[in-house]
């Protein structure tokens, strides 16, 4: 029997060892192996469940381009200096230089009416605070009518009415008083005119006096008219001394009626009366004129000042 000798018989041509694969290469021969083995006309084949299936590709969205809003735009009041114009500064002024004039007005006559010492103190204590109460109400009664509170403000007008009319009954009583005073002063003085006429008018008494001393003839009666003569050219003297005893008064009756044309023609009374009740009224309008002149009732005006 012949001996077996195929164990001992070398191949002479070995394959060559496969290449290890990658991941990634053996991944996509898988796949390769999944499509070729899918029939292609079969749309009811189960598909395999470790391939996922195909999502259809949606169209890429269109970059529009976005513009930043800008931020919001915050409008910050303009920071400017406190300023009070000069006509509000002139006014409030005028206003403490007319306040401190009919304080002092008010006071002094108010005392004036007091019987004794303390009664007097009383009523010019009364009458400061009132002119003082006349002075500020209608700045406080303005703002209080501003800010809604119409009651109150009210109020306060009402107060204010009663402490003016107080204050110009005061006033009234001051100018008056002065004012007849000036005039009887100035209506009393000599002048050479009243002393010529004076002198005449002794000379007349005494020559009559002595004429009529041996009773009533035609030269007693001569020397009666020539006294009467005298007295009558004697108040016509004092009374030239009192037409200009307020030369102001004269002056502005001329001047109404050559202005008018002779239409107006003022009595001296009538002039006294206006003059009168301007110099009581004006020093109590403080309060007003510190009303108007405040910095608010300015704003936008040109003429200007730090304050």
């Amino acid at each position: 029997m012949a001996d077996d000798v195929s164990a001992s018989v070398i191949t002479l041509h070995q394959p060559r060892p496969k290449k290890a694969k990658t991941s990634a290469e053996r991944a996509k021969a898988y796949r390769d192996r999944k499509k070729a083995a899918a029939p292609a006309s079969n749309p009811t084949a189960p598909l395999d469940c470790e391939t996922p299936p195909a999502v259809p590709a949606l169209p890429a969205p269109i970059a529009t381009p976005l513009t930043p809003l800008p931020p919001p735009a915050v409008t910050l009041p303009a920071v400017t200096p406190s300023r009070w114009p000069i006509s509000s500064i002139v006014l409030w002024a005028a206003a403490l230089a007319l306040a401190a004039v009919g304080i002092t007005i008010n006071g002094w006559f108010a005392r004036s009416l007091g019987s004794t010492d303390s009664a007097g103190w009383l009523f010019m204590a009364v009458g400061v605070a009132a002119d003082l109460v006349a002075l500020v109400m209608p700045s406080c009664a303005a703002g209080l009518w501003h800010a809604g509170r119409r009651a109150t403000a009210l109020v306060g007008w009402g107060v204010w009415l009663m402490t003016f009319a107080f204050a110009i009954t005061a006033g009234i009583g001051f100018a008056s008083v002065n004012i007849t005073d000036v005039a009887l002063a100035r209506a009393a003085r000599m002048t050479p005119a009243v002393q010529t006429a004076q002198a005449g008018l002794t000379d007349a008494m005494v020559a009559r006096d002595r004429e009529c001393k041996g009773g009533v003839g035609k030269f007693c009666r001569e020397r009666e008219a020539a006294v009467n003569y005298r007295r009558q050219a004697l108040d016509a003297a004092m009374r030239s001394v009192e037409l200009t005893a307020d030369p102001q008064t004269e002056a502005t009756i001329h001047i109404v009626a050559w202005v008018s044309r002779g239409l107006l023609k003022p009595t001296g009374d009538d002039f006294a009366m206006l003059r009168l009740i301007l110099l009581a009224m004006l020093p109590q309008i403080g309060g007003i004129l510190l009303m108007v002149g405040r910095p608010d009732s300015f704003k936008g005006g040109s003429l200007a000042m730090p304050a």
